[in-house]
C-alpha cells in the first residue's frame, strides 16, 4: 500500500473507533446504575440518603480508594474487594435470618435444605427495588437488619477496634483508616463510606430492569447469591478467540507480501556521531537524572508495598504503617512508574526534535528548563498531597483538589492533574516549534514526522480525559474516563510515539530505508489502534456497563494481540542490526532494550495479557494477582525498558566520543530483566494461579479473603519474590550509577 492509502486508512480507523468509543460512553451514562435519592426500609425508615453515597465514595477515596482493596474488581490486592466481601457477609447473615424465620439453624441443615434457603436469598437480593419515579431503593426488614449488622462489622474494622487488629494487619490497613476531618467525626464519615459500600454491592447483585443479569454482568462470581457467568461472557469470549486467529492469519499473509527493507550496505561510520547537541538537547540531560531519582524512589516504595503483604503493619519490624502506610507506598509506586516512564519519553522528544530539524529555536533551552522545574514541582506536590490525603489531613473537597483521588494510576489531586496537563501542552509546544523547519521540507521524512507530531499531540491532550469526571461523578462514568488515561494515553499513544521514534532513529543510523520504515510504521499503527482504541472497553466488562460494551471490548481487545504474534521477527531484526557493523556496538544496549521490549511485549502484554483478556477469564480473575503479573510485565517490561532504551539513545548522542563501561550498563540491563522474570514467574504468577483456582472453584470473595491469602504456603510464595526484587533493585541502582558515571567518568572507557 502507498503512504497515501495508509494515511486514509489510519484516519478512518481513528475517526470510526473514537465515534464508537464516545457513543458507548454516552450509553454507559444512560444505563449506569441509579444513584438513589435515598434507601429506605419497607416501613419507611431511611437507612441513608443518596448524598451519603456520594460523600461516602469521597471518604473511601480519601483513605486511598483503589489502593486499599478494590471496588468492582479495580484496585489493590492485599485487602479484599469490598463489594465481594460485603455481598458474601450479607448472604451469610441473611441465610441465617431466613433459616431462623422458620425455626432452623442454617449451618446445621443438610445441603438439600440449604439449597431451598439459597433460592429464597437470591430472590430477595436480586430483585430490583429501585423506583425510578421516586428515586428510592427499598430494603426488606430483614435486609435492613443485616445492613446494620454489616455497618457494625465494618465500623470495627475501619475505626480501630482492637478486636479487628489481626484482620487489619492481614489487610495492611492503618489502625485509624477513617479519622475526624472538617468538623465531622470519624464515625459520621464512616457512616457515609458504609452507605457507599452498601450501594456499590447492591449494584453487583441487583438485576438490571427487564433482565436476569446484574448491573455488573453478575460479577463477582458467587454462586450462593446467584452471581454466575451469564451466557454473553461465554459467547463473546469464544468469538474473540476465533477473531484473533482470523486476524493473525491475515497479518501473516500481509507480512509475507510486505517485508521491511533493510539497507543493502550499512554506513561505514556512525551517521549521528557528528551531531552537535544544542543547548536545549543538553538541557534534556537533567530529565534523565530526575528519571533516575524517580526510579529509585519508585523501587523503594515498591519494596515496602510488597513487604506489607507479609507484614501488614511494619517493614522488617519497623512500625511504619502509621507514618508511611500501604495506601501511600502503593500510590507512590504506581504513580512514580507512570511519571518516570513518561519523563523518559518526554526527554527523548525534547532531544530528538531539534536533532531532526537541525534548528534550535530561540529560547528553546529556556522552555526546556521551565518545563523541567514545573515537572519537579508537580511530582513533589502530588506525592506530598497523596500522603496528606491518606493520613486524613484534608477535607473531602481539599482531598479531591490537592490530595488523593482514590483512582489507580490517576491518584494525584485534580490541581496536580491540571498542572501536569499544562506541562504536557508546553512540551508539545516546544516539540512542534523545533520540528516546524523539518515539517516544511517536502522530503521522504515527512510521513514519519507527521505521525510523530500526531503521537505527540495525543500524548499532550489525551491526558485531559482524566479531567472529565468530577469529585462525585458516578463510578461507572469515572472508570470510563480513567481508562482513557490508562489504556489510551499510557498503553496506546505512548506506544505509537515510541514506535515512530525507534524507526526514525534506525533510519538516521542508516539501518533502515525511510520509505520502508514509513510504510511499516503506518501499517503497525493502523493495526495497533484498530484494536487498541475500542479495546479500552475490555477494562470495563464489570464496571456496571451495558452488554454492548462487553461485546466490543472482547472483540477489539483480542485484535490488540495480533501484532504481538510476529514480534519475535522484530526482535530478531533488532538483534541483527546490533551486529551489522563495528560502530553499531556503541548502540548495543539501546538496541538490546528494544529486543527486551519485544520479549516483554510478547510475554507480558501478549501471553499474560490475553490470559486475563477474554470476558470469561476476567470474570474469575479480575483483581487477582494474575492482573499484577500482566501489570508488572507489561508496564515495566515494555514501557519501562523501552523508556530506558530511549534514554540510552539520548545519552549516546550527548556523550558521543566515549566507549561505555559495558560491565556496568550490561549488569544493569540483565539484572532488571532477569529480576522481573523471577519476580513474576516464581512468586506473583503462582499466587495468581492459586487464587484463580479458588475463585473458579468456590467464589471470588474467597480468593481475596484473609483466610485464603494468609495461609502458610501463600506467605512462602510471597517471600519467594525477594530474589527477583533484589535483582530488579540492583539493576536500577546500577543504571542510575551508570548515568551519573557518564558525567563523572567511571562509565566511560576511552575514546570511540
Amino acid at each position: 500500500m502507498t503512504p497515501k492509502k495508509l494515511w486514509l486508512t489510519l484516519a478512518a480507523v481513528i475517526i470510526g473507533s473514537f465515534a464508537v468509543l464516545c457513543f458507548y460512553g454516552v450509553e454507559i451514562f444512560r444505563e449506569m446504575p441509579p444513584f438513589p435519592n435515598k434507601v429506605v426500609t419497607e416501613s419507611g425508615e431511611t437507612l441513608f440518603e443518596g448524598q451519603d453515597i456520594k460523600d461516602g465514595q469521597n471518604v473511601w477515596q480519601s483513605i486511598g480508594g483503589q489502593t486499599v482493596g478494590s471496588v468492582w474488581g479495580h484496585g489493590a490486592y492485599v485487602a479484599p474487594d469490598w463489594t465481594a466481601d460485603y455481598l458474601h457477609r450479607e448472604s451469610e447473615l441473611m441465610l441465617a435470618e431466613l433459616a431462623k424465620k422458620y425455626g432452623k439453624v442454617y449451618n446445621q441443615l443438610d445441603e438439600a435444605d440449604k439449597a431451598k434457603y439459597k433460592v429464597l436469598l437470591q430472590k430477595e437480593l436480586r430483585k430490583n427495588t429501585y423506583d425510578a419515579q421516586t428515586g428510592i431503593i427499598t430494603f426488606s426488614k430483614m435486609r435492613a437488619k443485616v445492613a446494620k449488622q454489616l455497618h457494625n462489622y465494618y465500623a470495627k474494622l475501619f475505626l480501630n477496634d482492637p478486636s479487628m487488629a489481626k484482620l487489619r494487619n492481614a489487610y495492611a490497613m492503618r489502625d485509624k483508616s477513617v479519622e475526624a476531618v472538617d468538623g465531622l467525626s470519624a464515625e459520621k464519615r464512616f457512616d457515609k463510606m458504609d452507605a457507599f459500600f452498601a450501594w456499590s454491592s447492591w449494584v453487583c447483585v441487583t438485576n438490571r430492569p427487564n433482565s436476569d443479569v446484574s448491573y455488573t454482568n453478575n460479577w463477582p462470581h458467587d454462586p450462593v447469591i446467584g452471581n454466575v457467568a451469564p451466557t454473553s461472557l461465554h459467547l463473546w469470549s469464544g468469538f474473540s478467540v476465533l477473531l484473533l486467529l482470523f486476524c493473525v492469519g491475515i497479518l501473516v499473509y500481509y507480512y509475507a507480501q510486505h517485508k521491511e527493507e533493510h539497507v543493502s550496505k550499512v554506513p561505514e561510520s556512525d551517521p549521528m556521531r557528528d551531531l552537535k547537541p544544542t543547548a536545549s538537547m543538553r538541557a534534556a540531560l537533567k530529565y534523565i537524572w530526575v528519571v533516575g531519582a524517580l526510579m529509585l524512589v519508585q523501587m523503594l516504595s515498591g519494596v515496602i508495598t510488597a513487604h506489607y503483604g507479609v507484614e501488614g503493619d511494619a517493614f522488617f519490624g519497623l512500625p511504619i504503617q502509621n507514618i508511611f502506610p500501604y495506601a501511600v507506598s502503593r500510590s507512590w509506586h504506581v504513580q512514580l512508574a507512570i511519571l518516570w516512564i513518561a519523563t523518559s519519553w518526554l526527554a527523548t522528544g525534547l532531544y530528538i526534535a531539534p536533532a531532526v530539524s537541525g534548528v534550535e529555536p530561540k529560547y528553546q533551552a529556556l522552555g526546556v528548563n521551565i518545563l523541567f522545574g514545573a515537572l519537579v514541582f508537580v511530582v513533589a506536590g502530588s506525592l506530598a498531597g497523596q500522603w496528606f490525603g491518606v493520613m486524613q489531613k484534608l477535607g473531602l473537597v481539599e482531598n479531591f483538589w490537592f490530595g488523593h483521588q482514590g483512582y489507580e494510576y490517576v491518584e494525584l489531586g485534580r490541581l496536580w492533574q491540571i498542572l501536569l496537563l499544562t506541562g504536557l501542552v508546553l512540551w508539545l509546544f516546544l516539540m512542534i516549534r523545533a520540528l516546524i523547519p523539518a515539517l516544511k521540507r517536502k522530503d521522504e521524512n515527512r510521513h514519519l514526522l507527521t505521525l510523530f507530531v500526531i503521537a505527540s499531540l495525543a500524548i499532550a491532550f489525551f491526558y485531559a480525559a482524566g479531567l472529565m469526571y468530577g469529585r462525585q461523578t458516578h463510578m461507572a462514568v469515572a472508570e470510563y474516563w480513567r481508562w482513557w488515561v490508562v489504556h489510551l494515553w499510557v498503553e496506546g499513544f505512548f506506544e505509537v510515539f515510541a514506535t515512530v521514534v525507534a524507526s526514525f532513529l534506525f533510519c538516521r543510523l542508516g539501518l533502515l530505508k525511510i520509505k520502508s520504515a514509513t510504510v511499516s510504521v503506518l501499517f503497525s499503527t493502523i493495526v495497533f489502534l484498530a484494536g487498541g482504541i475500542l479495546g479500552t472497553f475490555h477494562h470495563l466488562y464489570f464496571s456496571a456497563t451495558p452488554t454492548a460494551v462487553l461485546a466490543l471490548g472482547a472483540t477489539f481487545s483480542a485484535m490488540e494481540l495480533v501484532p504481538l504474534v510476529l514480534i519475535g521477527i522484530e526482535a530478531y531484526h533488532n538483534y541483527q542490526l546490533s551486529r551489522s557493523a563495528d560502530w553499531i556496538k556503541s548502540y548495543k544496549w539501546p538496541i538490546y532494550c528494544f529486543i527486551a521490549m519485544c520479549f516483554w511485549n510478547f510475554l507480558g502484554a501478549g501471553i499474560f495479557g490475553f490470559s486475563i483478556n477474554p470476558p470469561i477469564a476476567l470474570y474469575y480473575l479480575q483483581g487477582l494477582n494474575t492482573t499484577a503479573v500482566h501489570g508488572h510485565a507489561a508496564l515495566f517490561g515494555v514501557y519501562g525498558i523501552l523508556g530506558i532504551g530511549l534514554m540510552l539513545f539520548v545519552l549516546r548522542g550527548l556523550y558521543p566520543n566515549n566507549e561505555w563501561n559495558d560491565k556496568l550498563i550490561g549488569s544493569a540491563f540483565w539484572c532488571m530483566n532477569v529480576g522481573l522474570l523471577l519476580m513474576t514467574v516464581v512468586s506473583i504468577l503462582p499466587i495468581g494461579i492459586l487464587q484463580a483456582n479458588e475463585s473458579i472453584t468456590n467464589a471470588y470473595w474467597s480468593a481475596r479473603s484473609a483466610e485464603f491469602m494468609q495461609q502458610d504456603f501463600m506467605q512462602t510464595l510471597r517471600w519467594l519474590r525477594v530474589p527477583g526484587d533484589i535483582f530488579v533493585a540492583l539493576g536500577e541502582v546500577l543504571f542510575v550509577l551508570f548515568v551519573i558515571g557518564l558525567q563523572f567518568g567511571w562509565s566511560k572507557k576511552g575514546k570511540r
